[in-house]
């Protein structure tokens, strides 16, 4: 059993004579995250990366303290419960036929303002781009709609678990950015994390129409995912995690002492040039 991983069944799939066959799905836990693991990640091979310590306590902390000046907003209730707490928009809530609608943008905009200054007077959007630049050995840049760049970095707080779900712009909606990268990764940067629970489990498993059968409100029911392989992390405030958003993942309740906190956001991938940024 790695560090922070709870589950990691690179041999839970057997073949016909019953014998075991490596699923290329596994959990790797580092100290420095390389343009090697987000390639890895994207091709599938990989189920998804723990990053140490990515960001110092202290900025965690900081970032935290600001936070008690802020009121957060949440995900439309109607569609998305138990609620989700969160500064900033996501495609999801302001998507229509005609791509992202006048208010998003304005949100956006008011988001990036109070984001702005919640790390020591400095935006905690900045300590996760430059190290995620310097990662890849290339350009983060925004996505764009409507040749707008769209918002990234939404801090969420994760209490009640979130249910299994995908994340997939294309597929979920199309026409809302302007040049959709080929694959799509999830990075969440832990601001703090309880004494237990909140884990985020990650299945490999990609939606297809037959899953519409287990649909529950915005996600899905566990016997969508019953006997695939999957993943169980475990990060600690300080960590950041990154996994392909497209295959079903979820989010286990708190059940500790604590907040779980992360600033998150979308990366896609299209080989070795930018990565494009979206929430």
């Amino acid at each position: 059993m790695s560090d922070g991983i709870l589950t990691s069944p690179e041999l839970r799939d057997v073949s016909t004579n019953g014998s075991p066959i490596y699923t290329l799905f596994d959990v790797e836990t580092v100290d420095e995250l390389t343009a090697d693991h987000i390639l890895r990640l994207a091709a599938g091979v990989l189920g998804a990366v723990r990053i140490r310590n990515f960001a110092p306590l202290q900025d965690c902390a900081d970032v935290m303290a600001s936070l008690e000046t802020c009121e957060l907003g949440a995900y439309d209730e109607a569609l998305i419960y138990p609620r989700i707490a969160k500064l900033g928009p996501a495609a999801y809530d302001f998507y229509s036929a005609y791509g992202l609608d006048k208010t998003y943008w304005e949100h956006a905009e008011q988001s990036r303002a109070t984001r702005s200054t919640l790390l020591r007077g400095g935006d905690p959007m900045d300590v996760a781009v430059e190290r995620l630049q310097r990662a890849w050995g290339g350009e983060l840049i925004p996505a764009t709609s409507g040749g707008r760049p769209m918002f990234s970095g939404m801090i969420r707080e994760i209490t009640k678990g979130a249910k299994i779900h995908f994340d997939e712009i294309v597929r979920e909606f199309p026409g809302a950015m302007d040049a959709p990268p080929a694959s799509f990764l999830t990075f969440n940067w832990y601001l703090s994390m309880p004494s237990s629970g909140g884990e985020t489990v990650v299945h490999r498993h990609r939606w297809q129409p037959s899953d519409e059968q287990y649909r529950d409100g915005y996600g899905y029911v566990d016997a969508s995912v019953e006997g695939l392989p999957s993943v169980t992390v475990a990060p600690e405030t300080g960590d950041a995690i990154l996994f392909d958003s497209r295959n079903f993942h979820a989010v286990l309740p708190v059940d500790g002492e604590g907040r779980r906190v992360s600033l998150s956001f979308f990366l896609g991938v299209t080989g070795r040039g930018p990565l494009a940024l979206w929430s």
